[in-house]
């Protein structure tokens, strides 16, 4: 958007030809505006990134953790750590409110919370500063006006604000960048909203025009460093793996190689398991064949037919299929991430009645106490993304 933005781009060239990637291509206004017709007045040309892809934020970690529990691993939930303290020849005792856990290694992939479990380790290297980022979720009819994914010229403390389709069909504008005490300030804030309308209509004016589906905020475990915080500690058979911000979510397999690698190197036995299993989990974008759409999964399971969500077109089967799946679903949030079910232009207001009573009968929860449930997770947060 203008000659310090322009001049920086081949330096963001150089660096991805020395991480390996040399795809990259400069590219003129003109070709630019060719491209993306819709983009606001004023832009002075464009780095393209051919490769550079979407991908589903909730199903991504839901497999990572699915695959893990179907080979054994055993997933405590609703378990936070308390305290850490050693129980003899080595062993970590982790107390949570539901009992103590013990482990010869201790991996410590707290998020927010790392650097708090780092000190209880005895460390006291980094501090982990909530960076709140806001998003405007738009609704579907605006996913004509653009086809890439629009990025800023990123800086030192963000990636910057982008437009961006998603794999759900809708576009997405965001997200913020703000520095903040709480670890738990996940409400969105009308200077944020503002502010990103405000570039909104500097990126791509018409999509201001379009109607909003949904506000979602997240904090990113940012540090006083520029870099993920990845400590091993093998006197300790610890490893802390901290500092993670947004970018983890594609680093994430570079980041668990990297971490069992250090593993065995302070010791811990690692050997590949003869009878592994593979998942493949429930596709719920758009960019292949939704359960609705399959004449032969609906002859298999008529569930498959009976949309219960019409917004995002969530079948009966595909509920059920995550209320019984290896890691169930168990609140209407998690429906939500699992199925897009509450997640479309209405909210819920046609199918949470449905979706509440398919989860009570699969959890055997009463109606009146999951709801109540989800009100207080919910409180004074709108339909923001914890």
């Amino acid at each position: 958007w203008d000659a310090e933005q322009l001049a920086a781009l081949p330096s963001i060239a150089e660096s991805a030809a020395h991480n390996g990637y040399s795809a990259t291509r400069h590219v003129s206004a003109e070709e630019l505006y060719r491209a993306e017709p819709h983009l606001g007045p004023g832009a002075m040309g464009a780095l393209e990134v051919p490769h550079e892809s979407i991908i589903c934020p909730f199903t991504t970690p839901l497999a990572f953790a699915t695959q893990a529990v179907v080979n054994g691993v055993e997933l405590v939930l609703n378990s936070p750590v308390q305290t850490i303290a050693g129980a003899g020849d080595g062993i970590h005792l982790l107390r949570t409110p539901h009992g103590a856990l013990r482990a010869r290694y201790a991996v410590n992939a707290g998020g927010l919370q790392a650097d708090v479990l780092d000190r209880q380790f005895g460390h006291e290297t980094f501090t982990v500063t909530p960076r709140r980022g806001e998003l405007i979720v738009f609704d579907k009819l605006a996913r004509p006006l653009l086809s890439h994914i629009l990025l800023q010229v990123p800086t030192k403390v963000s990636k910057g604000v982008l437009v961006s389709p998603t794999v759900f069909g809708n576009v997405m504008l965001g997200p913020t960048a703000e520095d903040i005490p709480d670890k738990t300030a996940t409400g969105s804030t009308g200077a944020g909203i503002a502010g990103l309308c405000e570039r909104g209509r500097r990126i791509m004016p018409e999509l201001m025009a379009e109607e909003v589906t949904a506000v979602y905020v997240g904090l990113r475990a940012a540090t006083e460093h520029s870099d993920y915080q990845i400590k091993f500690y093998p006197e300790q058979r610890y490893v802390c793996v901290g500092g993670i911000r947004s970018t983890g979510l594609s680093a994430s397999m570079a980041i668990a190689e990297y971490v069992v690698e250090g593993l065995a190197d302070a010791g811990l036995t690692l050997e590949p398991k003869s009878d592994f299993r593979s998942v493949r989990m429930p596709n719920i974008g758009e960019a292949f064949l939704r359960p609705y759409q399959s004449a032969e999964a609906i002859r298999a399971n008529p569930d498959y037919g009976r949309i219960v969500c019409h917004c995002e077109r969530v079948t009966r089967g595909e509920i059920l299929d995550a209320l019984r799946a290896p890691i169930p679903a168990r609140t209407l949030d998690g429906v939500r991430r699992r199925t897009r079910a509450l997640l479309g232009r209405c909210q819920g207001f046609f199918c949470a009645a449905t979706v509440t009573h398919l989860v009570a009968e699969e959890t055997g929860e009463k109606v009146a106490a999951l709801l109540a449930l989800e009100n207080d997770l919910a409180s004074g947060s709108g339909s923001e993304m914890r």
